[in-house]
């Protein structure tokens, strides 16, 4: 692939703008933003509008595209938080891989807010689907995630998510029989474990602190990694690394209440995110998935 700078691909997009707006579209300024751990960003400022702009040359050929889809269900969903709007996504190809969405301005004063995300969250919930999974693969991080669709909440959760990166790790970083037969005995009791009722919710999918933002209109959501799940998934990836209010858990219950057991299935929801992120980084993520696989075994 040829070397792009960050002036020819702001200008790539300014075509775009145009072909969308008309040819008096103008660049009025550019900066660098942070763009998470992977990606380049820029907030575009134009005679439309203001856009943030990722893009990667390394990512995943259609990781931006899957990214943007994901974005535009959740704004089906009829949340009450900000989702924001994708004017364009682009696959790598001769060209980096590229997502140009509204930007989404800071807020200064934040009063309430805490409130609105545990209630849009939970709105977002709300949406269902008939079966576990989503319309095609995406990703969490640079992790691909498989979502075909199954009708069964365990299967679909010890398959496609926890045996699935057991197989990756394995051929990736290894590991012993010995923890390979604790990992296979859990997948085995998941019936047993996850048996209680559930439906399929749409879920954000990767919701750490990171990924959503405190924005002038309210609460934002940003950086999706979505599929239909059981709804716990959410709530386990949000009590992993913290950065959520009391008042946002007590909001979302009010709004939409959790059934009973919730928190003695949470680890179990977390260990996917656990062992993905032993998959990314290595470290004492293994040590931590294994304890969490033993205690369920």
């Amino acid at each position: 692939m040829a070397f792009f700078n960050e002036k020819e691909i702001i200008q790539l997009c300014i075509e775009r703008l145009r072909h969308l707006h008309g040819s008096s579209v103008r660049l009025l300024d550019s900066r660098s933003v942070g763009g998470g751990c992977i990606n380049h960003a820029a907030k575009v400022s134009t005679s439309v509008g203001d856009f943030f702009l990722k893009w990667n040359a390394a990512a995943p050929s259609d990781m931006f595209v899957k990214e943007a889809e994901g974005l535009n269900e959740m704004r089906l969903s009829g949340t009450s938080l900000i989702i924001p709007k994708v004017i364009w996504s682009k696959e790598v190809n001769d060209f980096p891989g590229l997502l140009l969405m509204e930007y989404v301005q800071p807020a200064g004063n934040t009063t309430g807010f805490e409130e609105q995300l545990g209630r849009g969250i939970a709105r977002l919930h709300r949406k269902t689907a008939s079966a576990f999974g989503f319309h095609h693969s995406n990703y969490c991080g640079t992790t691909i995630q498989d979502n075909t669709w199954t009708n069964s909440w365990p299967e679909f959760y010890g398959q496609r998510r926890i045996w699935a990166l057991v197989q990756q790790i394995k051929a990736e970083r290894g590991m012993s029989s010995e923890e390979l037969k604790i990992y296979e005995g859990l997948v085995c009791k998941m019936f047993v474990l996850l048996g209680h009722q559930t439906v399929s919710s749409l879920i954000h999918g990767d919701l750490w602190s990171g990924n959503y933002m405190y924005a002038t209109n309210g609460p934002a959501l940003i950086d999706p990694a979505c599929y239909y799940a059981d709804r716990e998934m959410e709530l386990g990836m949000m009590q992993l690394f913290g950065g959520f209010s009391s008042r946002v858990w007590e909001a979302y219950q009010e709004e939409f209440p959790l059934p009973e057991g919730w928190q003695e299935r949470i680890r179990l929801h977390q260990l996917y995110h656990i062992l993905n992120h032993y998959l990314l980084f290595g470290g004492s993520y293994g040590r931590q998935a294994l304890e969490i696989a033993q205690y369920y075994s």
